[in-house]
């Protein structure tokens, strides 16, 4: 098949056979580094990175000789069995994270699930207080924590009960978490919102209405965690200790793979959770060699969000690492399709925010070719 072909190909087989679940106008097809091509052969720049999930790079050589050579020994034993990998894996996210325990998942959502499947059976209650605009997954479960009214509302009664308020109301958060509480999940920047940093002492008050409530804390860094923020954890900026936290996307550069931690004393006993495929060895196999080459980036992380923020300073943006999220508004779109049309991809989250999220493997050549484009973008459509 002709280049020219491939994304006339995909659109065509996407409308015939799978749901229309997804807004999509351009394929993907190789991707090396910070940089995609697609079904036409163009490169672009990629601020995107699948969705703050490619963070050692597309295609990592690191990641992909280990994926590799596990395949060739075993792809699959179930959890009936002592997994390759697995303990391995659990040791270093353990070690990263200042926790206790873990226990993978397959998603995003689904470690979502299982925090809040841990906090019903350890506390024995059954309600759960969320924030506004805050996502943390589209199963049922996770969903009922998840504030957007489009993604949630036509799926009710959800069967959680669930209470949501204004992210960064302490008062309101105080009014909310009572003595039926099981536990406040909270995202320590909220990223689908457009990357929300709290007001500061917020997460710090959570964590004091939790203790006096006898409600754990579950902090949801799907997003932030594994380095996006320039710690391993992005509470970690913060003096707030979490009793759970959910992990995935950046957790194994692209391979399904979610994990939830817990603090001493918190852990699933034999039969309360299970999976057949998550921490599998393929998946562990790519979390060990993610965390490898993360450790040699994490120190960096820091100083190249410093170098967007400096580059995109007149536009205020919310920096923290390389997690950045610039307000535009309804114009934001055409903000996208401006910098698509010069080799930048970047992300519109919610509300009109412009969301970059590259890999964390970014050089400062690409950042500033990333702030000339979005620069340029910026001032043709919105100033």
């Amino acid at each position: 098949m002709k280049n020219s072909d491939t994304t006339a190909h995909y659109k065509a087989l996407d409308d015939a056979y799978y749901m229309p679940a997804f807004s999509r106008s351009m394929a993907i097809v190789r991707g090396k580094g910070s940089t995609v091509w697609d079904g036409e052969g163009k490169e672009y720049l990629d601020l995107v990175a699948g969705i703050a999930v490619c963070s050692t790079g597309h295609c990592n050589p690191t990641v992909v000789a280990a994926i590799c050579e596990q395949a060739h020994e075993l792809i699959h034993c179930s959890n009936l069995y002592y997994v390759p990998h697995q303990g391995e894996m659990a040791k270093k996210i353990v070690e990263i994270t200042g926790m206790k325990k873990a226990f993978f998942a397959n998603s995003g959502a689904e470690a979502s699930d299982g925090a809040l499947k841990l906090a019903r059976v350890r506390t024995g209650k059954k309600k759960f207080v969320a924030f506004t605009h805050g996502f943390h997954g589209r199963t049922i479960g996770s969903l009922a924590v998840t504030h957007k009214p489009a993604a949630r509302e036509p799926f009710e009664p959800l069967g959680l009960p669930a209470t949501f308020v204004e992210y960064g109301n302490l008062d309101a958060t105080k009014k909310a978490v009572d003595s039926d509480t099981a536990a406040v999940i909270v995202e320590p920047i909220q990223g689908e919102a457009g990357v929300i940093i709290p007001p500061e002492g917020f997460l710090e008050g959570v964590r004091e209405i939790c203790d006096k409530a006898g409600a754990l804390m579950i902090v949801d860094e799907v997003q932030t965690g594994m380095g996006r923020t320039g710690k391993w954890l992005a509470i970690r900026h913060t003096k707030a200790e979490p009793d759970i936290v959910t992990l995935a996307k950046g957790i194994a550069s692209g391979f399904p793979m979610g994990a939830l931690v817990a603090r001493d004393g918190l852990e699933f006993q034999k039969g309360e959770h299970g999976s057949t495929f998550a921490g599998g060895p393929l998946a562990c196999a790519a979390g060990l060699a993610t965390i490898r080459v993360l450790e040699g980036i994490l120190p960096d992380v820091a100083r190249k969000g410093e170098r967007f923020k400096k580059g995109l300073a007149k536009y205020n943006p919310r920096v923290r690492g390389l997690m950045i999220g610039i307000s535009v508004g309804e114009k934001c779109p055409a903000v996208q399709a401006e910098c698509l049309k010069n080799g930048v991809i970047v992300n519109c989250a919610a509300d009109g925010n412009l969301r970059l999220v590259p890999p964390l493997v970014i050089s400062d050549a690409e950042i500033d070719r990333a702030v000339k484009v979005i620069d340029g973008a910026l001032g043709k459509v919105v100033l």
